[in-house]
């Protein structure tokens, strides 16, 4: 009930039921009156009709006297009986008030009392006497005449006294209405208008952000709530407003702070992974400005010994001397800070100890510190994460480059070593077992032709191993533009076309990283060793090279148009040529030679790479060519064991 009555809207609704009860009212009243006063006209002009109608029975009483007819005598009566019907006529009784004490009433009552008492019976005593005293008549009638002007003059005002209350009622409920209509407007324009003009600015300031504007509504209705609520949002927006400004202004300089993290990183990670294994060099100028810009700090990181299970530290930010592992004087990496962190001096504040590993390979931790006073932020965090992995990756990548150097390192030197078992210490075996034959032959006194045989077999064998070694040495001499087998061979065309006097055509198609380096050597050896056979026995004047690669074979060929072969073969004791089929033999391939049906010989090598043995699904394999398995082992013509 209380809210009602505070009720902006009850309000309003009761002004506007009050002004339509008021405007009902004034119509029931004005219809009332209305037809309160529908026969007072027609009473006024019956009262009329009276005077008129006794004159005319005074003038219808001179006309009977003068003549005495019965027409005349019936004349005077109708005459009274319409003044007697007129004075009982409803219309006239009707319009009469019902009290009695009213004048109205009283002046017809008199009237009708006069009609009956003075005016009647005179009438009456003329007829009879058919004489008409007209001084007593006269006196009568006047006096009757009198009555019903006063009778139509109270008439008169009693109709206009309606009229005159109907005005006053109109004026009436006119004013209510003006006052009841003057109090709802001022209700609305105080209670409806103003407050919603204040919530209109609210809600506009609100659109421009700006939160300080109040209502300040007061009262108990229905916009007052609405303000007074409305308010309170405004301070809990503006109040969210800032909060999410402030977060946003935070996010914003993490994302700057982030995004020039990031850029730190990839700038230093190019010196990471071209900084060869010198971490402090490398990682410490990175990491000390992370430590500047994150505010964290110090920054330590130790790497796991992969022979001793022990951590070595590597390299420290904000260090106050020297590491006792440093190995470069000169180096001020770890010194560019020489005062150490109040972090460090009081040891108060939380560390963040994060692996350094890739996949399940640990390689050392990466410690951070941070004042307890500051946590980190997740952003934070995954950029430390994405720190840790980065030094990870390049620490994996250098200990790879690392093993990947001692391991072609020993692969040449065992190239090297397999190279010279395979030519020159096969030739010095060979050689010694001459020299010991040729000591037998002399304990024993042979004949000197039959020595003259083994000189000449020395002689021999001391040229072809002084070539095997010159072979060798030019070959592990060769300054190739690019590494791999391309590289050698097109040097290697380029030093016989050279020797030759042509140019020496070089067709090679094969995918990178087919051969291993044991694989890519057998095959320069063979090809160095056919020209240089061209050179020195096949007097031609044009030869080339192809090597390509197709169902899973490399095919090498080397064709000439010299001489040829005598007998389509090869000489059973030419060294060059058994070399060359040791190697073949040392790569599981086959190794043909035959001449050209234009003139010439063509050198043919066809094996299967390593790489190639190791995928499942492979061709069938060449009709003419070996199929020796990687791993088997054949003896050598000269007794000793290839290996491939």
């Amino acid at each position: 009930m209380k809210l009602l009555q505070h009720s902006l809207v009850a309000r309003i609704v009761a002004s506007l039921l009050a002004i339509s009860a008021m405007a009902l009212v004034s119509i029931v009243v004005t219809m009332t009156v209305a037809n309160d006063s529908r026969g007072d006209a027609a009473a006024i002009n019956v009262a009329g009709s009276l005077r008129m109608n006794t004159y005319q029975i005074v003038a219808a009483l001179q006309r009977y006297e003068r003549h005495p007819e019965p027409a005349q005598r019936e004349r005077v009566e109708s005459l009274m009986s319409r003044l007697e019907t007129r004075l009982a006529s409803p219309r006239l009784t009707a319009t009469l008030p019902t009290a009695e004490d009213h004048p109205l009433g009283e002046q017809y009552r008199l009237l009708v009392a006069n009609w009956h008492t003075a005016l009647a019976p005179q009438v009456s005593q003329a007829i009879d006497e058919v004489r008409i005293q007209v001084d007593p008549l006269r006196q009568t009638l006047d006096s009757l005449v009198a009555d019903i002007d006063r009778l139509v003059s109270l008439l008169e005002q009693n109709s206009e006294s309606k009229i005159q209350l109907l005005s006053a009622l109109q004026i009436l409920f006119l004013v209510l209405t003006a006052v009841v209509v003057a109090i709802a407007l001022y209700d609305i324009r105080h209670n409806l208008v103003a407050p919603l003009h204040q919530l209109v600015v609210l809600a506009r300031e609100a659109a421009r952000r700006n939160f300080d504007y109040r209502t300040h509504l007061t009262g108990n209705d229905e916009l007052a709530l609405l303000g007074r609520t409305l308010d309170g949002m405004a301070t809990e927006l503006g109040a969210s407003y800032a909060e999410l400004e402030a977060h946003a202004s935070r996010k914003q300089r993490e994302l700057e702070r982030s995004n020039r993290a990031m850029e730190l990183m990839h700038d230093g990670s190019r010196a990471l992974y071209g900084g060869g294994n010198d971490l402090c060099a490398s990682a410490a100028p990175m990491l000390r400005e992370l430590g500047q810009l994150l505010e964290v700090g110090p920054i330590r990181l130790s790497l796991n010994d992969p022979y001793d299970d022990r951590q070595i530290p590597i390299l420290a930010t904000h260090s106050p001397r020297r590491p006792e592992y440093c190995r470069d004087h000169d180096c001020h990496a770890c010194l560019i800070d020489p005062v150490p962190l109040r972090l460090e001096q009081t040891e108060q504040g939380e560390c963040l100890l994060l692996p350094v590993s890739v996949g399940e390979l640990m390689l050392g931790t990466l410690e951070v510190w941070h004042p307890s006073s500051q946590p980190l932020s997740d952003s934070v965090r995954r950029l430390l994460n994405a720190l840790a992995d980065q030094l990870a990756n390049a620490i994996y990548l250098q200990r790879r480059i690392e093993e990947q150097q001692q391991v072609s390192l020993m692969n040449e030197r065992a190239i090297i070593a397999r190279e010279l078992h395979d030519s020159l210490a096969q030739s010095l075996s060979y050689l010694k077992m001459q020299v010991a034959r040729l000591e037998r032959m002399q304990q024993k006194d042979a004949p000197r032709e039959s020595q003259a045989a083994v000189f000449d077999e020395l002689r021999t064998g001391l040229g072809s191993a002084y070539r095997q070694l010159r072979e060798l040495l030019t070959t592990f001499r060769l300054k190739l533009e690019a590494p791999g087998l391309t590289s050698a061979l097109r040097q290697t065309a380029r030093e016989f076309g050279e020797r030759l006097g042509f140019s020496v055509p070089l067709e090679i198609d094969v995918p990178p990283h087919l051969l291993s380096p044991n694989e890519e050597i057998h095959v320069l050896q063979v090809v160095r060793e056919a020209l240089a056979n061209v050179l020195k026995h096949a007097n031609a004047h044009w030869a080339a090279v192809t090597v390509n690669f197709q169902a899973a074979r490399l095919h090498v060929v080397i064709e000439d148009d010299g001489i040829g072969l005598a007998d389509d073969g090869s000489p059973p004791m030419h060294y060059g040529l058994v070399i060359m089929r040791d190697r073949a033999d040392s790569l599981g391939g086959r190794l043909s030679l035959h001449n050209r049906p234009g003139g010439g010989t063509r050198v043919e090598l066809i094996f299967t790479p390593q790489t190639a043995r190791l995928i499942h699904q492979q061709v069938a394999p060449h009709p003419d060519a070996a199929t020796l398995p990687a791993d088997e082992v054949a003896d050598s013509p000269h007794g000793y064991r290839s290996r491939g």
